[in-house]
């Protein structure tokens, strides 16, 4: 039996691991990816096929980067039902850890999107030592291979990449890809309905000069998470909390307690420099670790071991561009920091944050380890240099920062140090809260040692007498330490203190021992605190940066940022270069994208950086329509944007989308495409063979009376479509294609193939006819490629197809002009439909 292996190995009274069975079932094949924080960290890949999962584990986590070749250990099977199996695995059994969903959705073989042929293909290919296949995921996409290691420890297999349009050429972490725990939970967070009625008010902010010298905001410590729906939940960063003031291209970064952080952090203040607007940013400096999470020792080690992994998480935006932001909501000001961040900086990340779900947040917190959570009134001023209980802290263990008030001598082979002797302020005076002889290791005690004896006093500085179990040496309450611990005994002392780092973030003054207040009362307390300001306004000024503005596009404002930026710098095109044109055609190109999912493809850097695609899009503007749908891929509720006009257009162009990518239906009528469409996808051919491929399906398609349109593809194919009118459905739709690929095969066998993987039709032609699935896209016609030359998908006559037409003749920089003499020729793809029956009569 397959699972035999799996069953002997768990003892299921005491596991909530699903027993194996067998579970064969219909459709396409299901893959998950799952993140297992075991003795070790790794990643279990696995694959159906004949009823059970084909299961990896892969140490290092998957790559969408082609150059890495991450090792795959073969292991048992698992149960089919394993593939929605989260949680924690106790102790004394095998596999004790906890267990969560990393990635999951759809596979295919790469030779056929058939799920019976594929998986025999699969088998036969897993019994060779070498399978390839398509992932459909949130996070994995595209072509991969499994490829068994010889030579090697037995079931040592490689996971690859395959080079394919989803491929990227940056470094790839998984940690790095978890989603986070904040953008995790935030599609499990229906928008609350306080919140949604405070997003329908389009605050004012004050004009004036950029503050200087912020002290934060602080929160109050309680004793527990709590829901609520006008509440907003972050991420506890543990880091250094700084401040980031950016003025003309200038940048000051410093300490909650006024210490300019200089050049330490030089990552984060090359990125700032880049910001291109006037801002102050408060937020978190952290080193995330291996695991993608921010630890404070790393943090603490950063000058004298650099971590890649060094980043400036911003939660709040006090002033952008002329305007003082603070007196607005906190909800408003979260919006426009994410928006002001929507181009993503290499060492600046914008800190997200769910709504109304604090108790499971606080839960996915402590499953991954986190120090704790924050919890913000989302209708909160920012309240400068005030601790209050709009915005509380909740932490998921006992943590403390102390001042070093001495040292003990060391024992037996210690050297340096015994332990730290500490305390805290009450009423002011210096006063003893325990002592910590661990965390350390001997280079930070050998630098910690260093920096106490030039603080070295000859009386103590606690308030009363400190009585330690070995010899002290008494210091100047000067240097604030960073402490975790178990409990408070009754005597005020912590018990089981750790020594976690120094920080130098933090006055020694204004340490003072933290009491935890009860969430009931500090949430009512938050009730009775005066509301940020929410009033209409009719205009957002512009501005005084022409890199940045708000232009009203059909009586809306819209916001544009960066638009100086080169998107294509050999051919000197700008993000606005970008926009004007899409602006200059909308009328043509709107008919095209209205009432249709769209999967945003985004490149924020242009064609000088791979872009990434995105369909859940949780923070659009109240006025940018979106429908939820479920993922195919997933089955989990995706907020797709629908672009219904120039003002969306406008927003979609400043995210990064130069390519739009609209589903083949509408949402009136999702299951039934407006067209079919065959996707002519050229290997190392030239394009002289893609238009005598297009020709021949032209033949083909005349031949069935059905009327047909074709499209450069904007790269290196071309696109024929055939209008349907609404009126089949997508496996009709898909079933006269593959029979015209067929009879296009026919005619053309040397120069066309069927086959899907690029290795075995490198000098062919693939007839692509599996683009007609619900939720499958395609360039729309005059959307520009991000690709050299700034091409556009670009609709043709049939005369126009004809040996030595080329893609590149087509750009953003004449097809305004040829749209004003040719006018649009692609409209009758929206037009009636054929009577696909009578087509279907006339090819058999």
């Amino acid at each position: 039996m397959a699972l035999q292996q799996y069953n002997q190995k768990r003892n299921f009274s005491d596991t909530p691991e699903p027993e194996g069975k067998q579970e064969k079932h219909k459709g396409a094949l299901r893959f998950v990816v799952q993140r297992h924080q075991a003795s070790t960290l790794h990643y279990d890949f696995r694959l159906e096929m004949e009823g059970v999962l084909k299961s990896w584990a892969v140490p290092k986590g998957p790559s969408m980067n082609p150059t890495d070749k991450r090792l795959a250990m073969h292991v048992e099977d698992h149960p089919y039902s394993y593939r929605t199996f989260e949680g924690d695995i106790p102790e004394g059994n095998y596999g004790a850890g906890h267990v969560d969903i990393w990635d999951e959705g759809y596979y295919s073989s790469i030779e056929t999107d058939d799920p019976e042929e594929g998986e025999k293909l699969l088998l036969q290919g897993l019994e060779n030592g070498s399978i390839s296949f398509v992932l459909d995921g949130n996070k994995l996409q595209g072509a991969f291979s499994l490829i068994k290691m010889k030579g090697r420890q037995e079931g040592a297999w490689l996971l690859v990449k395959k080079k394919d349009e989803y491929a990227v050429a940056d470094a790839y972490n998984s940690e790095e890809h978890l989603g986070k725990i904040a953008k995790t939970t935030a599609k499990k967070s229906a928008a609350k309905s306080t919140v949604a009625k405070s997003a329908k008010v389009k605050p004012a902010a004050k004009k004036g000069r950029m503050p200087h010298n912020i002290v934060p905001m602080m929160a109050k410590l309680t004793d527990g998470p709590f829901d609520g729906d006008d509440w907003i939940y972050e991420i506890k960063w543990d880091g250094f909390r700084a401040v980031a003031e950016v003025q003309d291209g200038k940048v000051e970064l410093y300490s909650r307690n006024g210490k300019s952080y200089g050049e330490t952090y030089k990552p984060i203040l090359d990125s700032l420099k880049d910001l291109g607007q006037d801002a102050v940013l408060d937020g978190e400096i952290v080193v995330l670790n291996d695991e993608g999470y921010a630890t404070f020792q790393q943090l603490q080690n950063y000058q004298n071991t650099p971590s890649e992994h060094l980043y400036f998480y911003v939660f709040d935006l006090l002033y952008l561009n002329g305007e003082d932001l603070r007196d607005l909501p906190l909800l408003e000001r979260k919006k426009r920091l994410e928006e002001l961040l929507a181009e993503e900086l290499p060492a600046v990340r914008y800190s997200d944050h769910v709504v109304g779900n604090g108790v499971e947040f606080f839960k996915h917190a402590q499953k991954n380890n986190v120090e704790g959570i924050m919890a913000k009134k989302a209708d909160s001023p920012y309240r400068t240099g005030k601790r209050s209980s709009e915005w509380l802290k909740i932490k998921t263990h006992m943590r403390q920062e102390a001042v070093i008030g001495g040292f003990t001598e060391p024992k037996g082979k210690r050297k340096h140090i015994g332990a730290l002797l500490l305390g805290v302020y009450e009423d002011g005076k210096f006063t003893y809260v325990g002592q910590s002889g661990s965390g350390f290791n001997s280079k930070s005690l050998e630098a910690l040692k260093a920096k106490l004896d030039k603080l070295v006093q000859p009386e103590s500085p606690f308030v009363g007498k400190v009585k330690p179990n070995a010899p002290a040496t008494w210091v100047k309450p000067e240097l604030v330490a960073e402490i975790t611990f178990a409990e408070w005994t009754k005597e005020g002392i912590m018990r089981q203190a750790i020594y976690e780092g120094l920080r130098e973030d933090k006055k020694a003054t204004d340490v003072v021992r933290e009491n935890a207040i009860h969430t009931t009362e500090a949430v009512e307390e938050a009730e009775h605190q005066p509301k940020a300001k929410k009033t209409d306004t009719k205009k957002v000024a512009a501005s005084k940066d022409k890199n940045r503005t708000t232009q009203t596009i059909e009586g809306q404002e819209v916001q544009f940022s960066s638009l100086n930026k080169l998107y294509w710098p050999d051919e000197h095109i700008t993000k606005g270069d970008l926009i004007d044109y899409y602006q200059t055609i909308a009328e043509v190109i709107l008919p095209y994208l209205q009432d249709r999912p769209q999967s945003l493809f985004r490149n924020p850097e242009g064609v000088v950086k791979p872009g990434f695609f995105q369909k859940d899009v949780t923070h659009a503007p109240d006025w940018v329509r979106t429908i939820k749908l479920k993922a195919e891929s997933t089955g989990e509720d995706v907020e797709y944007l629908v672009c219904d006009n120039k003002a969306t257009l406008g927003y979609m162009n400043n995210l990064g989308c130069i390519q739009l990518n609209p589903w083949n239906s509408r949402i009136t009528n999702l299951e039934r495409p407006d067209y079919m469409v065959i996707d002519l996808d050229p290997g190392e051919n030239t394009y002289d063979d893609v238009v005598e491929v297009a020709l021949a399906t032209k033949e083909v398609l005349d031949k069935a009376g059905a009327t047909a349109f074709c499209k450069t593809s904007g790269a290196t194919g071309m696109h024929i479509f055939v209008p349907l009118g609404a009126n089949y459905s997508f496996d009709q739709a898909r079933e006269f294609a593959h029979l015209v690929a067929q009879q296009v095969h026919r005619k053309l066998p040397k120069l066309t193939s069927l086959e899907r993987s690029p290795k075995e039709r490198r000098t062919q032609v693939y007839l692509d006819f599996l683009q007609n699935s619900i939720g499958q896209t395609i360039a729309s016609a005059y959307t520009v490629r991000p690709k050299p030359g700034a091409t556009v998908s670009t609709p043709l006559s049939w005369d126009e197809v004809k040996p030595g037409l080329s893609p590149e003749a087509f750009t953003i920089r004449n097809i305004p002009t040829r749209l004003k003499e040719k006018g649009d020729l692609f409209k009758g793809v929206l037009g009636k439909g054929i009577d696909l029956k009578k087509c279907l009569e006339k090819l058999s």
